[in-house]
């Protein structure tokens, strides 16, 4: 990467300014974030081990005139800008309007609360982009209840279609088992995302590595900076995740079976593992820093003992030719037709022995 692409890579968003909730009633529903979507979208599947049926709703209309069955509910909303719409959602559900007001603030850190009669959950997806080498990430947040699984998402990304697709055509044992196997599903797709984020930022740090071994240059360094900073942005979501995956293991046996929970724990050595490349990744990156700054280091103490080689060098040759041009009347060779061309030999001779010296201690090559 040259620094005329580097020059062009977009700065990070502006993180949501919370003075727009300033003064307001705790649970006041206002957005805190970046608008991602035209407009809101809401998709309900409503599932049994016999078969399913899904919604979509582009009206709040439609939304309220929608009937249930009593089969297993999955609510999914893209798109979190319209209060009016999370209101709806929170009526319907019963909701506490502190979680709506959490869901509408996307730019919550990784936490699990407890209401009850549910489980509210935030995480985060993470995507990198290789070309301005920048990981961007949206929330999404989880409400988990007795048979019923409500997510919301700033955008659509398709990030859960796989679990669409098997609820669709029976995978496995996803329809057989309770809504607890759906969020187990979910919590799934999302951490698996972050292995892939991770292999890519580990692929750039290490190909970083070679081309800093190589040859070192500012504009390394400055990808170096990009890199640290975006692992800390990952690592302020993995630890807070692991353990809100913990508490789940743990401490949430109403909401899931022994069964489910044996999931859970795989999902928790999965964060671990995350934790363990993520630190690894750290260390490198903060060893290459100490690399390039050795390397630079050594460039420039390489170039000050080759000045210091031709100043010593040529420093005799000064010294002979001051002497010699100091204005005395009386000085040996002064009147010598070949005083000159012994200056001058003098000179040579003094250089090359002072060469020949540096050469057999190699400070020359």
């Amino acid at each position: 990467m040259n620094n005329h692409s580097l020059s062009r890579v977009p700065r990070k968003a502006p993180r949501p300014k919370r003075s727009g909730k300033a003064g307001l009633p705790a649970g006041s529903l206002v957005h805190l974030g970046e608008r991602k979507t035209e407009r809101a979208a809401i998709a309900l599947i409503e599932y049994r081990p016999d078969g399913l049926d899904e919604k979509h709703f582009d009206s709040l209309a439609a939304c309220r005139a929608s009937e249930t069955t009593g089969g297993k509910l999955w609510l999914n909303v893209h798109g979190l800008h319209e209060p009016e719409v999370m209101g709806e959602i929170g009526r319907r559900f019963k909701l506490h309007p502190l979680v709506l007001e959490d869901i509408l603030n996307t730019d919550q850190r990784p936490k699990l609360d407890d209401y009850g009669d549910y489980l509210f959950l935030v995480a985060r997806f993470f995507d990198y982009d290789p070309a301005t080498l920048t990981v961007t990430s949206e929330q999404v947040s989880f409400v988990i209840g007795q048979d019923v699984v409500l997510t919301f998402q700033e955008r659509s990304t398709g990030s859960f279609d796989p679990v669409r697709e098997w609820l669709r055509q029976d995978k496995g044992r996803i329809r057989q088992l309770g809504t607890d196997y759906l969020a187990y599903a979910l919590l799934d797709l999302l951490v698996d995302r972050y292995f892939t984020v991770l292999e890519q930022v580990g692929e750039r740090t290490e190909q970083l590595e070679e081309d800093l071994m190589a040859k070192p240059d500012a504009a390394q360094l400055h990808t170096l900076h990009l890199l640290k900073r975006e692992t800390l942005v990952l690592r302020r979501a993995i630890w807070p995740l692991r353990e809100v995956i913990n508490t789940l293991v743990r401490n949430e046996a109403r909401f899931f079976t022994p069964e489910t929970q044996l999931y859970l724990r795989d999902i928790y050595d999965h964060t671990v593992h995350l934790i363990e490349s993520l630190e690894a990744i750290r260390d490198l990156i903060a060893g290459m820093l100490d690399i390039y700054l050795s390397s630079i280091s050594n460039r420039v103490n390489e170039e000050v003992r080759a000045l210091t080689v031709v100043a010593l060098i040529f420093m005799p040759a000064t010294l002979i030719s001051g002497i010699f041009g100091m204005n005395f009347h009386s000085m040996p060779l002064l009147d010598n037709p070949a005083g000159f061309l012994f200056a001058i030999g003098l000179m040579i001779g003094v250089a090359g022995t002072i060469g020949f010296i540096f050469w057999r201690r190699r400070w020359i090559s």
